[in-house]
């Protein structure tokens, strides 16, 4: 399905040394502030404590995270937890306070204001569990990385592999650099959605690897660049329905979804808008740059089809 077609190839390419040289400085900055700032890491990597309480009515979630914050407690995550009467509080922890007495504090404050809320359990969050999950969280990355460069070499060929992970890499530490700037803080589901960007980066990117090799065995005519302005021209309508349509539940768990969701589908927002520009003019690139030809992806040669490069549907064997 395509909302529009163009018919005059795009010549994305002939920006691409300008547009790649502002990811660089863009990629630069964003290690820069990782280092220099670091990521403001949430209870599950820095450790903390962990509270459930439940109440005799549903919850009123806005009241519990004001009456917590009076405490002087700082990054505190208030969340429903199985039903509306149910809500799981997660606290880093403070110097000076055990996790005891946080949360005799924060039980006598919410008692205050709600005689009917009760603690079901409380526990300490310990640093080597919070260690434990980061260095888990950095191998799934890693397998993730390898695995999209492994496939992507099988099915297409090494140059498309280079320039797919350096793009998705790119896509990543860009977020990341985003969240360090910022001081966002950097959760378990900020870490599942930076997952799901390198997954969906890659998707856009094998698309148009697979328009390109289309495109070299049926567009004789065209030289490499030529190739790869056809193939990202001719996937644009694919790009704007698909990146569209999941922007907008993106964008509604970020208007919608609450503070539970918001660094969620902030993460999700940032990867997906350099996902399409990194496929486009990061991956592409690095793939010309590397020097991908025709013979890369064409074995054995076959029948010379002569095309009409606007025309993907003519083709005479000649």
């Amino acid at each position: 399905m395509e909302f529009f077609k163009i018919r005059r190839d795009i010549p994305f390419m002939r920006h691409a040394l300008v547009l790649n040289a502002i990811s660089v400085v863009t990629f630069l900055a964003a290690v820069f502030f990782l280092f220099s700032r670091g990521l403001h890491l949430s209870v599950e990597f820095t450790g903390g404590t962990l509270m459930e309480v439940s109440y005799s009515q549903p919850a009123d979630l806005e009241a519990v995270r004001g009456g917590i914050a009076k405490l002087g407690y700082a990054d505190v995550q208030v969340q429903n937890f199985g039903t509306a009467r149910d809500v799981l509080i997660r606290m880093p922890a403070a110097k000076g306070v055990s996790s005891g007495q946080q949360s005799e504090q924060v039980m006598a404050t919410l008692k205050a204001a709600d005689a009917g809320a009760t603690l079901r359990r409380s526990e300490f969050v310990g640093p080597q569990v919070g260690d434990e999950l980061a260095l888990d969280g950095l191998k799934a990355l890693a397998f993730v990385v390898v695995g999209i460069m492994v496939y992507l070499a099988v099915r297409f060929e090494w140059k498309f592999a280079v320039a797919a992970i350096i793009a998705n890499l790119h896509d990543v530490v860009i977020i990341l650099g985003f969240f360090a700037f910022f001081q966002w803080e950097f959760s378990l589901p900020v870490l599942a959605a930076v997952l799901a960007v390198l997954g969906y980066s890659v998707n856009e990117s094998v698309v148009i690897f697979d328009r390109i090799r289309e495109n070299f065995r049926r567009l004789r005519k065209l030289d490499t660049v030529g190739i790869i302005d056809n193939a990202i021209t001719s996937t644009i309508s694919r790009t704007i329905i698909t990146h569209g349509s999941t922007q907008l539940m993106v964008l509604s768990m970020l208007l919608f979804g609450g503070p539970t969701l918001h660094y969620f589908a902030l993460a999700l927002t940032i990867g997906i808008l350099f996902g399409i520009y990194s496929s486009v003019f990061v991956a592409a690139a690095i793939a010309m740059w590397l020097g991908v030809k025709r013979e890369d992806l064409i074995k054995g040669g076959g029948a010379k089809r002569e095309t009409d490069p606007n025309d993907p549907n003519s083709g005479a064997v000649v």
